[in-house]
């Protein structure tokens, strides 16, 4: 027996996770008293604690759908995209203890201490509210697109044109084979840049779906919304407690199915390209070669301590040892699952091939093709379960940026209670933008790598702000209002504007080229006489197709039936890339890693240029706050918070005592010297990441 294409016996799992989650919710309803028990756990979480939420707000499922998808179209390069961080982990073990020690609740808070600034504090948190819808909308897209092939019906139910829909996507798919091969002739050629017009929308699959994007945002949204209004950020933290649980399962759960189908690794290694194995990349198509992955590391360092979540998951904890350990641990474990998802990548693409139209399904066809029933049922609560989890902390961060930095200065003097109103209020509001965006934008690599950009727009003055007492409220200003046009603005208004979207210049594409590759030999090169038996080594010619300079989801006709009708790039505009162009470069002749490499140095470089040039042009902040906020980052928080204010009233009148720890003394560079505990974290962090390094290289040894 099934509903709308599950079995019975994975519903009833569904529906008892639910009514868990809901429960839990409840429960914790009644610890949360006020303002800091709803936003900051009451600053009473320990090492565990900690540890969960880092894991959880890193580690969502929705990540291992991101990963397995990029893998599948690029190789095990694709899975840089999620595991750059992982040389950003010994960074955590620093900016926890910055994050706990300003004592602050909201990361807009920092501006307003630092500066004494309300208009930052503001503008922070108004654009990290739109930030993190993006991030919103990226969870919804991430598990509609995992849950849509786990839901689909029987073929002999489907209708005239949903049939004709099916056998246009084989159609294409077997086209797109013969063009890698030889040029087309003409008649098909025509039908091919129809149907491809189709595929580039993603309205070409392979099965027909009862789950709809509307339909399934709303109701997904009302259950995080009523789950995070109830129990707060405690409630979040027991969720992603049982949530570390199961992302562990769903990411392991796949391999060993998908190896005996396989016929172990050394199939596995017969049927992926050695090209796809390369961890700098899987062929000119590739996105990661080492250029990239170091810009894509820059842009992510400079840009890392931007986020909301880093105030709220480190201000929440008990002491500093809880915020280092929590960050580092939750940290290194995500990068060991990250590469679980990298090998369900490439089982994807030995098991069905490179011809999906939408390689942001693999995860959920993998989990249809390969799991039994109740199996089943437990995939879907793990993408669900990580939607709830991770939406629900950004939630209640949202919910706190709202109260403390928007509504609080408009209304003072209201009751604890009417604040707590409106926080929970705020929660279903930011969700439902994110249904909204997540309806816009629908591919979950393109809001990946748009929320890793935005991050630069405050991570490089909140970087500086700790680092730097030369920086200057008029230099954040500038440079936050023009990174955001740079990165934010432009990219957005140039897709809506047809002259501009369909203007010969801007849909220019990258010349097509022919590479030479290695391949093991298929049963169609054996029938064509390429090779003597399958799995031989052999060398093929295959060309690579034009990709758009300038968009995010490529260039093509506004009607993809009409040939005529005029080309129109959709997705994002790279503007980085076309600034690169307008000083003589032959973006033409980029490759797909080139060009994001031009738009991540681009991003990461831009603001760190005006911050620095406009502070030294500028005024500098009165000596009196700055005396005082850098004391207090330099204070170690207390035992108790009894303790911790008496430690920092006396930093208060004694500024100078911790300016003998500084490794730069009578400079504006606030660098202090280490101590034990963090050489000892700091080394111990770098072993682990070489450690993880060589445990990836040695899982994709296996089998060769």
């Amino acid at each position: 027996m099934t509903l709308l294409g599950l079995h019975l016996f994975d519903a009833i799992v569904i529906v008892v996770y639910i009514l868990a989650v809901l429960l839990i919710g409840k429960l914790f309803s009644h610890g949360v008293k006020g303002e800091s028990d709803f936003f900051l756990g009451g600053r009473s979480l320990g090492k565990w604690f900690q540890f969960f939420l880092s894991f959880g707000n890193m580690t969502d499922p929705g990540q291992a759908t991101t990963t397995a998808s990029s893998v599948y179209r690029q190789g095990v390069g694709g899975a840089w995209l999620t595991l750059i961080t992982l040389f950003l982990t010994p960074y955590y073990w620093f900016t926890n203890v910055w994050f706990r020690r300003v004592r602050l609740t909201t990361t807009a808070e920092l501006f307003d201490d630092r500066f004494g600034c309300k208009f930052l504090a503001t503008l922070y948190a108004v654009t990290t509210i739109m930030m993190a819808i993006v991030s919103i909308a990226g969870g919804n897209v991430v598990a509609l697109k995992t849950l849509q092939p786990l839901m689909v019906k029987d073929p002999a139910i489907y209708s005239v044109v949903e049939q004709q829909r099916v056998n246009d996507y084989h159609e294409f798919t077997d086209l797109r084979k013969q063009r890698q091969m030889a040029p087309l002739p003409e008649e098909k050629t025509a039908r091919y840049e129809v149907l491809k017009g189709y595929y580039d929308r993603g309205e070409l699959q392979p099965f027909v779906t009862y789950l709809h994007p509307v339909t399934f945002y709303l109701i997904s949204t009302v259950l995080v919304a009523t789950f995070v209004m109830l129990g707060g950020l405690k409630a979040s933290a027991v969720v992603d407690a049982l949530q570390a649980v199961l992302v562990i399962l769903i990411s392991i759960v796949l391999i060993p199915f998908g190896l005996h189908k396989l016929g172990g690794p050394s199939g596995l290694h017969e049927k992926v390209p050695d090209v796809m194995l390369n961890l700098f990349g899987g062929g000119m198509r590739s996105e990661y070669t080492w250029h990239s992955i170091a810009a894509l590391l820059f842009v992510q360092f400079v840009g890392i301590v931007g986020s909301q979540a880093n105030m709220t998951i480190a201000g929440s904890a008990k002491n500093e040892l809880a915020a280092r350990l929590g960050a580092v641990t939750g940290g290194f474990s995500k990068r060991f699952v990250t590469i679980a998802w990298c090998y369900c990548g490439l089982i994807a693409l030995a098991l069905f091939g490179p011809g999906l139209s939408d390689p942001d399904q693999a995860w959920g066809l993998l989990t249809r093709s390969l799991l039994p029933v109740g199996l089943i049922g437990v995939m879907i609560i793990g993408i669900l379960g990580g939607k709830l989890a991770l939406l629900g902390a950004q939630s209640v961060v949202l919910s706190g940026l709202v109260v403390k930095n928007l509504y609080e200065p408009l209304f003072p003097g209201k009751s604890t209670k009417h604040y707590m109103v409106v926080a929970r209020l705020t929660v279903p509001a930011v969700l439902g933008a994110g249904v909204a965006v997540g309806l816009y934008l629908n591919s979950v690599i393109a809001l990946l790598k748009f929320a890793i950009v935005l991050l630069v727009i405050w991570g490089v003055p909140i970087t500086l702000i700790f680092i730097w007492r030369r920086l200057t409220e008029t230099a954040v200003r500038v440079q936050v209002v023009s990174t955001i046009v740079l990165v934010a603005v432009i990219p957005w208004i140039v897709p809506s504007i047809p002259a501009l979207a369909r203007s010969e210049t801007l849909t220019a594409m990258t010349r097509e080229r022919v590479v030479v590759v290695q391949a093991h030999a298929s049963a169609e090169d054996v029938a064509a006489g390429r090779a003597a038996k399958e799995g031989e080594t052999i060398t093929r010619q295959q060309r690579m197709e034009p990709i758009s300079i300038y968009f995010e989801e490529g260039v093509g006709h506004l009607d993809p039936k009409d040939l005529s009708s005029p080309k129109t790039g959709r997705g994002l505009f790279f503007v980085e890339v076309y600034l690169v162009g307008l000083l003589g470069f032959d973006v033409e002749g980029f490759s797909a890693a080139q060009i994001l490499t031009t738009r991540y140095m681009v991003d990461a470089l831009f603001p760190i240029f005006v911050l620095i040039v406009v502070s030294l042009l500028t005024r500098p902040t009165e000596k009196t706050r700055l005396d005082r906020f850098y004391v207090r980052l330099k204070t170690p928080v207390g035992a108790t918070l009894e303790e911790d204010a008496v430690a920092v009233e006396a930093g208060y009148a004694n500024p100078t005592c911790y300016d003998h720890l500084k490794l730069f003394p009578r400079s504006n560079w606030e660098f202090t010297k280490w101590n034990r505990q963090d050489f000892l974290g700091f080394l111990g962090c770098c072993g682990l990441v070489g450690g993880i390094l060589l445990f990836f290289k040695a899982v994709l040894l296996i089998g060769s």
